[in-house]
């Protein structure tokens, strides 16, 4: 019996957690909050760009339907596509959180 017992091995050490340790420091927990700052900023920010998008359509499709000729619908057109772009410029800027 005891030859048994000796020739087993002792069993493994219990698993240290890893994690109680990642908090302990504010460092790390500022990194943390800064990472949720950051994607929260950039959750508002897609979402005012979606939001921006959609006015630009309407918009510009309300003005393209009202208009007399195809030079204002041309012109409604440049209008929609550049507020389209200034969207994307401004939740650009809005994630770079400046």
């Amino acid at each position: 019996m005891d030859e048994i017992r000796a020739s087993t091995p002792p069993p493994p050490p219990p698993p240290q957690d890893e994690g109680a340790g990642r908090f302990s420091g504010s460092k790390e927990e500022a990194s943390v909050m800064d990472r949720v700052k950051k994607g929260c900023r950039a959750v508002y920010a897609s979402s005012q760009e979606a939001l921006r998008y959609v006015k630009a359509f309407f918009v510009g499709w309300g003005k393209k339907m009202t208009a007399k000729s195809e030079k204002e619908a041309a012109e409604a057109d440049l209008k929609m596509a550049k507020m389209q772009v200034e969207a994307t410029e401004a939740a650009e800027n809005a994630k770079k959180g400046t």
